[in-house]
């Protein structure tokens, strides 16, 4: 992660170089300014993170330089937190309105003001994170599989940014209440934690290249994948294998079957809906089968007695952002895992069960397949 740069701007020297000695300490980059004029010329060149601006200064005011730095198209989305003696709430709505994003009463605490700091810098860095996902997006659009993704991505990172903006506005209402400032901290986490999920989803979906593969027993690889999903999410779930393939070698990429089992499994999981967890069932079935023109396959069969699937999603489930759950920021999973199958010729499909609950069929080649032209 690059080093963040701040710009702080006093015609105090002392107060600048307090602030310079504290942010440097904790890892920070800073530049230094003593006026307005050559604040915005530090701007320009620097293209700082974040501007620590003081308000009172001789001939350019910290208002009019924030005013400037609004008006500019290259320097708006900088954040700026204000720096005053002004204890007003008239003075601190006038900071403010003219664009700031937080304020800082002097005389200035230097931890408090790097706890700012540090959570308007994690604003840039999710900001940032959604400019690249927008840049990816726009690449991607040629391709079906990022066009069908485009819509729902945006929705759901525009909900997520929300919370994030939301929260930091509690922050700056109640940022002299050090429980208060904790518990929003934490929600702007969760939140920041569920946007780097969506792009590493986005990031598998963009690969274009088919992933490295080994031979790999099949019964080894179900044990694996099973024992990944019950560490990984803690559960102790009762999950039957039932494999008459037996440690038959096949050509697949042992970190993404265990990937797409996890999120088949979860979903399974998911079906019991508030069912305890003994009573939450699952079976992985395999058969040998043969795809036409293509030679034999692992039919790999995870099947539950949940809820089965809602008849309006039943035609919908791989399209991204699909969901049964309220959570903001889900519904990837099996758009993630029907890419990641298919990437090494296989496929995935889900169906009702007879007898109750849904059934997920996974399909992958026993020997890898040669690539011929037409395929590329």
């Amino acid at each position: 992660m690059p080093v963040p740069t701040i710009l702080v701007v006093d015609d105090q020297p002392i107060n600048v170089q307090l602030l310079k000695r504290k942010l440097e300490r904790e890892g920070i980059r800073v530049v230094t300014a003593y006026n307005g004029l050559e604040a915005l010329d530090l701007v320009g060149r620097e293209r700082p993170d974040l501007i620590l601006l003081d308000v009172m200064m001789p001939d350019m005011d910290g208002i009019e330089v924030c005013q400037r730095l609004q008006a500019n198209e290259d320097t708006r989305s900088i954040p700026v937190i204000f720096i005053t003696a002004r204890t007003s709430k008239e003075g601190k709505i006038e900071g403010l309105g003219v664009g700031a994003v937080d304020y800082i009463t002097k005389p200035i605490d230097l931890d408090e003001t790097y706890a700012r700091v540090q959570t308007h810098l994690r604003y840039v860095a999710v900001n940032r994170e959604m400019l690249e996902l927008q840049r990816r997006l726009v690449e991607s659009r040629r391709t079906a599989t990022i066009g069908a993704v485009t819509q729902g991505i945006a929705h759901n990172l525009n909900n997520l940014l929300g919370v994030v903006i939301g929260y930091l506005d509690l922050l700056k209402a109640y940022y002299d209440k050090p429980d208060q400032v904790k518990k929003n901290t934490q929600h702007v986490e969760e939140a920041v934690q569920r946007i780097v999920a969506i792009i590493k989803q986005l990031s598998q979906l963009v690969v274009k290249s088919r992933p490295p593969l080994d031979k790999v027993g099949v019964q080894q690889l179900l044990e694996n994948s099973v024992n990944r999903f019950k560490q990984d999410n803690g559960f102790n779930a009762d999950i039957v294998i039932e494999n008459p393939a037996g440690n038959l070698l096949i050509d697949t990429n042992t970190e993404v079957i265990e990937d797409v089992m996890g999120k088949v499994l979860m979903n399974a999981w998911e079906s019991y809906g508030q069912a305890p967890a003994e009573s939450r069932h699952i079976w992985v079935r395999t058969a040998l089968v043969e795809k036409p023109g293509e030679g034999q396959a692992v039919q790999i069969k995870v099947e539950d007695k949940g809820g089965g699937l809602p008849p309006e999603l039943r035609d919908h489930l791989f399209e991204p952002f699909i969901s049964s759950k309220s959570t903001v920021g889900v519904g990837m999973g099996l758009t993630v895992a029907r890419h990641a199958l298919r990437s090494m010729g296989g496929e995935v499909t889900i169906s009702d069960r007879p007898e109750g609950g849904a059934c997920t069929i996974l399909v992958h080649p026993v020997a890898k397949r040669v690539r011929k032209e037409s395929d590329e």
